[in-house]
Order: C-alpha cells, then structure tokens, then sequence
C-alpha cells in the first residue's frame, strides 16, 4: 500500500508537471531529497524516477518556457568548470570504481546546479523551489523530531529516519545541519510568504517545524548539530531589535532545557571539551593531517573516494572515571574518511577544486550581501527580497560550519540553495533593468 500511495503521489506531481513545466523541475527536486525509490519495497526501485524526472524537466524548459533574457552568472560557469574538472580527476582516481560510483551522481547534483536559475524567472518560482525543498527535507525533519520527543533519539547513528540507510539526507549529521540551515528560510516563510498566506495556521505549522528542525541534533546526539545551532542564535542577532533581551532569553531557554536533554545527548556533547579521549575526533585530525601531506604530492588531487588509501597513527588519551589521564594509546588505522567539506575537496580535487569550490560559496555570501543592503528600504518595490537574501545567506554559512565536520561538499540540497541565491540574483537584476527602461517610456508619453 505504501508503494501505491508514493506512486500515485508522483504520478499526480507528474501530470500537473505537463500542464506547468517547472512542476517537473519540483518534482526532480522531491525525488533528489526524499529518495522515496528508498522507501518502496519493489515498485519504485525498479524505475529510474530520477533520470525520468530530470530529463522531462530539461525537456519541459527547452520546449516551453520563456527564454527571453536569459541570464547566465558567474558561479553557473564555476560550477560547470568544477564539474569539468571532477570528471578530468575521475578518470585519473586513484581509486577508479569506487570513484566512479561517486561521480554518478555527483555530476547529477552539479549539473543540476548549473541548470536550475535558468528557470527560475519570477519570485513565485524561486519561492515554490524553496518551499518544496523546506517540505521535503521536513518530511525526514518531522519524522525524527518525533521520534526525539519520543524516545529521546537513542544516540548518535540510532535515530531511524524512514529509512535503514545512513546516506544523503538520512546521515544524522548531515540532516542535523541541513535542519538547522533552513530555520532561517522557514521565518522567511512566516512574514514573506504568498504560495501559503502567512496566516495562524501557516505561522503555528512554521514554529512547529523550527522546533523539529532544533530537535534534530538532539535525536542524533551530533555535536556538529550544536554548533550549528550556536551559529543560528548569532546570525539571529542582525535582525532581533533589543540584542540584549534576545541574548537572555536564549540563554534562559538554554538553561531550562538541559534537565529534559536526553543523557546519550549531553555524555556526546561532554566529547567536545575531551576531544583527545574521543576516537571519532582523533581519527579526523590524523586524517586531516594525512590529506594535507597527501595534498603536497598530489596537488591536483586523488579523484573521488582518495581517501581509502589513507594509513594513520594517532593518540588516543584515555581517562579513569574523573582520574586525570591515564596515559596516550597509539592506535594504527586506514581507510578512514575525510569527516570535512574542506579536505574532502583538498584530498579529491586538489587545491585547484578547493579554490573553485571555496569561490563559488563564498561569491555566493557576498551577492547576498550585496542584495541584503540594497534591497533593504522596506517601503521600496520590493521588501521581501532583502530578508530573503539574508535567510540565503544565514543559511548558507551555517552550511560551511557544518560542512567543516562532514563530507558535504557534494550535497544535493546545498547546490540547491546556491541555485536559489543564483535566481534570486538573475531575478532581481533582470527587474532593474526593466525599471530603468521603464521611466523613459513614461517620460517620453507625458507631452502627449
């Protein structure tokens, strides 16, 4: 029956799709964050929806939409030469058939990235590409906030999200950075959104979702989770009024949270102040340490899955109960993974695709910026975009303080965002200028 319900809700996607071509871009974007092939016993797995989906909405732009004015940035070139380059150090990985099971979709995401502001010509169409990723990353959200409410999440790797598969969006660490991202774009939703009117039931169903998004790093017990969170409340910052009250009450709320914290949550947290006693972070700075040598003689780097050719040693601190450390245990391992966006790009693509890389978010922190402060007059035309520039913008930095702690570099969701921020910016220069044409025309009409 469930294969049933997922079949008929795509089935319904994809006819509305026919009728309005971007649906079909909507679509893709669903099925690249939900996975529900993952969730289907039989049916769904035995079709590639996702090459179908990408293919009609390529398709659906190309015979239909408006191409008049066509607008191609500066970070869809990036993303077209980092994904040139990905495919130049696949074919020389060291690994070449693990690499190239990452490079299958790897190329999809990116590719998909470079295509997606083109279709995203209206405000209406950059709101709907990010309401459908809100609910569709909530769909995974709800599930375990849930769950932590009622379990209290079992600790890290024990939350089930849906799906027995520790992938994508279903990785604790990574939904848990990815829920605290989108806080931002969900109070956006709040006060700016006109797909669903920002009235009692959209605004209860919002703050709902924030809680379950704060939830996440609770349930997964990830201490990337509680940066993130810790980020958010600073970003937060630039658009509260009374900075002071705003600081307290975080703290209050804090503070009264702690006796309801689940112990699997708070022993993780306690690893942060005793990282060398922990196995996970004394791995992840021998491995970053190795990336960075392996990086001096491959400066163009390994290609996809490098890091299997990592041997490290490491010491490992131990502790008896609150005794003072007992003395370091050299540990020897191998195969271990990079654990960072950032050496993750250093070890497979080398200083070259870390630069491209590293260009294409930080051009994108700065655009919206720029649109943050220019569009910041609320009684101009257009008073939604500088608060949506600025939930971009929050959004994505707390993705790169994440992604120092996860291998993400390649994340769907993420090129997703930057499509976002791309059309936004297209978007909103295409509309200057009209405007700056538009005055001459009247001037030009009032003699008569």
């Amino acid at each position: 029956m469930r294969d049933l319900a997922f079949i008929a809700f795509l089935l319904g996607l994809f006819g509305m799709g026919f009728r309005r071509p971007f649906l079909l871009v909507l679509v893709y974007v669903y099925i690249d964050i939900v996975s529900p092939q993952r969730l289907t016993y039989y049916l769904l797995n035995a079709v590639p929806i996702s090459l179908i989906a990408v293919a009609l909405a390529v398709g659906g732009w190309v015979l239909a939409d408006d191409k008049r004015d066509t607008r191609v940035a500066p970070r869809q070139v990036l993303i077209g030469l980092l994904l040139l380059y990905c495919w130049a150090t696949t074919i020389a990985a060291d690994f070449p058939v693990e690499a190239k099971e990452k490079w299958d979709w790897v190329w999809k995401a990116l590719a998909f990235a470079a295509f997606l502001p083109l279709t995203l010509r209206t405000r209406l169409r950059i709101e709907s590409l990010l309401l459908f990723m809100i609910l569709s990353a909530a769909s995974i959200i709800i599930v375990g906030g849930i769950k932590t409410l009622a379990t209290g999440g079992g600790g890290y790797g024990q939350l089930n999200l849906m799906v027995d598969n520790n992938s994508g969006l279903y990785e604790g660490s990574t939904i848990s950075a990815v829920a605290v991202a989108i806080v931002p774009l969900i109070i956006w939703f709040m006060t700016y959104g006109t797909i669903f009117r920002p009235d009692w039931r959209v605004k209860g169903f919002c703050l709902a979702l924030v809680f379950a998004c704060l939830l996440i790093p609770v349930g997964t017990s990830t201490r990337t989770g509680l940066l993130c969170i810790g980020l958010l409340a600073l970003l937060s910052l630039r658009s509260v009024k009374r900075k002071g009250l705003y600081l307290g009450g975080i703290a209050a709320l804090g503070l009264a949270a702690i006796p309801f914290l689940p112990s699997t949550f708070t022993n993780r947290m306690n690893t942060i102040q005793t990282y060398q006693a922990d196995q996970s972070a004394s791995t992840r700075l021998a491995v970053w340490k190795w990336t960075i040598d392996y990086a001096k003689s491959h400066p163009f780097g390994g290609g996809f899955e490098a890091y299997r050719g990592n041997h490290i040693r490491y010491d490992l601190k131990t502790a008896d109960g609150g005794a003072p450390p007992a003395g370091p245990t050299v540990e020897v391992d191998k195969a271990r993974a990079y654990h960072s966006a950032y050496f993750e790009m250093l070890g497979e693509q080398g200083y070259f695709g870390l630069a491209l890389w590293l260009m294409i978010n930080i051009i994108g922190i700065v655009r919206m910026e720029i649109l943050r402060r220019r569009y910041r007059d609320p009684a101009g035309p257009y008073p939604w975009a500088a608060p949506l520039a600025a939930a971009l913008q929050s959004a994505h930095i707390i993705y790169l303080l994440g992604a120092a702690f996860i291998a993400i570099a390649f994340q769907p969701f993420i090129y997703m965002l930057i499509g976002a921020q791309i059309g936004l910016d297209t978007y909103l220069a295409r509309e200057r200028s009209e405007e700056s044409f538009r005055p001459m025309g009247r001037r030009a009409a009032l003699p008569a």
